[in-house]
């Protein structure tokens, strides 16, 4: 039998950790669902469960398209034009995926997005220094 108040207090922690957030932060907890999600959608592919793979890829598409409308192209220049288009792909990927599930494409997809978020795990984690 399960507790309903640790889900709710679990449910509790995760909104007071996404609301006190810095922008850095918020971007490592977005890559973080989108993994879980891309895990989901990958026991649902191994396991031939449908509504399981179905459900991961739309929550990964949701993560991926918060992804894309976080990108400021007049700030970020360059950079932010480069993560949109790999965005793009990665979205491209995972809605053929979802007409053709492949678990070697989706561990490539998965290890992209692992490196990314690794990447700005370590950016948001590293302190700015100040000007002087």
């Amino acid at each position: 039998m399960s507790n309903p108040y640790a889900s709710s207090a679990g449910n509790a922690y995760r909104e007071t950790e996404i609301l006190s957030a810095t922008p850095g932060r918020l971007v490592v907890l977005t890559f973080d669902g989108l993994l879980a999600a891309l895990a989901r959608a990958r026991v649902g592919i191994t396991m031939g469960n449908d509504d399981v793979r179905i459900a991961g890829f739309d929550k990964a598409r949701l993560m991926l398209g918060e992804l894309l409308a976080a990108l400021d192209v007049e700030r970020g220049g360059d950079i932010a034009r480069q993560l949109s288009g790999l965005y793009v792909f990665l979205l491209s990927e995972l809605v053929t995926l979802g007409v053709r599930p492949d678990v070697a494409t989706l561990d490539r997809i998965t290890g992209i997005v692992r490196e990314l978020r690794d990447a700005f795990h370590q950016i948001a984690d590293t302190p700015r220094r100040e000007v002087a």
